[in-house]
């Protein structure tokens, strides 16, 4: 047999056991909330293209080669356990189970691994509604998560968006903006609307649209909304007083605002400090889409090496607050042309780190430059560091927090010596270690930490909203 027909011998065959896997991984998502992961990248609604390059990027950061034909006797495997609502990784699972020595089964050590996630299963409530206060770029993001993540229909229900009514046609703009996406692509599935009652409908899920002007005015019971999550995405209320309006609504019982909050309000960053929400929290902050990147690789150093202080930089791509071409803007520099133009402006992300990681209080400066990009930033964290190391220690440490640590759904890891930033467009984790960029001498250490600006920090502020609701469910197996 030639090269030739081995090689395409072999890719028909892992193409055919996708195919195979598919409509298990959907019974699994619908049926029991159960979703399957490869190294924390969802199985969810893939391609089976999508699903052969996810077990491929396993080569980045494991020993060996990830296939198909590795995790699919572990994918059966888990069809036949009465699991509960949980996140598999049958990557992770296969793996292990080719390291380890013990000449066990494929299915007893697959049902030793998932073994919590039989004994944590319990029954699943009616769901938590969500309002999403304002429909711009992280309003559209988060309706795409909440749609693809809505499984059985007993976790996040999306109810509803609030949103200024712009004028004739208006219902069915907003239903396109969310159909098609220049950076992010079309929506994975179907967009209907009702103009009778306002309303779209996005996969079978009817979410109505309210036009008001007033946070304070609406009556969300009227829609059939209660108890509800409501994320207020215009940026608009920064302080408690603002936000507190949202509150004083029928039908919401909490509010999450998706930009740094001011005040005495908690900023979370998902993965470093969620641990300090308390039920008594009735609105919370997500930060900023900068802070989020920063502060879980931060945190990572701190725990090992200690960090004497530092300057972090942003190469920002540019926002809506910014001018198409030169105009007034209240802001220095930010008047002029986004498109054409970098930018230097501030950022209060590395003050805002300290709120979330309060060792780091008066160790950072920070600075950004915006760039004519639309998507996708990077950030430059030039620190020093109480101990010493060495490339090849902090390089192999950022990967294992990558892996096994409790930032693995936060931190990612690449090492590729061609990456460039349109191949982080629509990464999930808040921030990417490009390790082929790393620069370290004895205690100072130079890391570049790509981010999807938009999607990445969406995907946080989903984390968020699921702990706040009480669907953020374990993950198996257990590091």
């Amino acid at each position: 047999m030639s090269k030739l027909e081995d090689h395409f011998g072999r890719w028909k065959n892992r193409e055919e056991i996708a195919e195979t896997m598919i409509p298990m991984i959907g019974r699994l998502y619908r049926e029991k909330n159960v979703t399957i992961t490869v190294y924390s990248r969802s199985l969810e609604n893939k391609s089976v293209i999508q699903i052969l390059k996810a077990h491929r990027f396993v080569k980045q950061i494991e020993d060996a080669e990830l296939s198909v034909v590795d995790t699919f006797p572990v994918l059966q495997e888990v069809m036949k356990l009465d699991l509960g609502a949980s996140r598999i990784d049958i990557g992770k699972i296969a793996v292990s189970y080719k390291k380890d020595n013990r000449g066990q089964s494929i299915e007893d050590f697959t049902r030793q691994e998932l073994a919590g996630a039989v004994a944590a299963k319990k029954e699943l409530g009616a769901g938590t509604d969500v309002v999403l206060y304002g429909f711009g770029r992280i309003g559209r993001i988060l309706a795409r998560l909440l749609i693809e993540k809505v499984g059985s229909g007993n976790g996040l229900r999306l109810k509803a968006i609030v949103v200024r009514e712009s004028g004739k046609g208006d219902l069915q703009k907003r239903a396109n903006l969310l159909r098609r996406d220049s950076v992010h692509g079309p929506f994975a599935g179907t967009i209907a609307i009702d103009e009778d009652d306002k309303a779209i409908i996005a996969n079978g899920n009817f979410i109505k649209v309210i036009y008001s002007n007033d946070p304070a005015t609406i009556d969300y019971t009227q829609y059939g909304i209660d108890n509800a999550v409501l994320i207020d995405n215009t940026g608009i209320w920064r302080d408690e007083q603002g936000l507190s309006q949202h509150l004083q609504c029928p039908g919401i019982g909490r509010v999450i605002l998706t930009a740094p909050g001011k005040g005495a309000m908690k900023n979370i960053v998902h993965g470093v400090n969620n641990d300090t929400i308390s039920a008594e929290d009735a609105i919370i902050s997500a930060a900023s889409c900068t802070t989020n990147a920063i502060v879980p690789p931060l945190k990572a150093l701190s725990d090992k090496f200690g960090i004497v202080h530092g300057h972090v930089e942003t190469v920002h791509s540019y926002t809506n607050d910014q001018n198409l071409l030169d105009n007034f803007h209240k802001g220095p520099r930010r008047g002029r042309a986004a498109p054409l133009n970098m930018v230097i402006t501030e950022t209060g992300a590395a003050t805002a780190a300290a709120k979330a990681l309060p060792v780091l209080a008066g160790k950072l400066t920070g600075n950004s430059i915006r760039v004519p990009t639309p998507n996708v930033s990077l950030a430059i964290l030039n620190l020093t560091l109480e101990k010493e190391t060495n490339l090849e220690e902090l390089n192999s440490y950022l990967r294992w927090v990558s892996l096994h640590s409790p930032l693995q759904r936060q931190i990612d890891y690449v090492s590729s010596p061609d990456a460039v930033s349109t191949d982080f467009v629509g990464a999930r984790h808040a921030s990417v270690i490009d390790a082929e960029a790393t620069i370290v001498n004895g205690n100072h250490c130079v890391l570049y930490v790509w981010y999807d600006n938009e999607f990445g920090y969406s995907c946080q502020v989903m984390r968020i909203l699921q702990q706040v609701s009480g669907v953020e469910y374990p993950s198996f197996p257990q590091d």
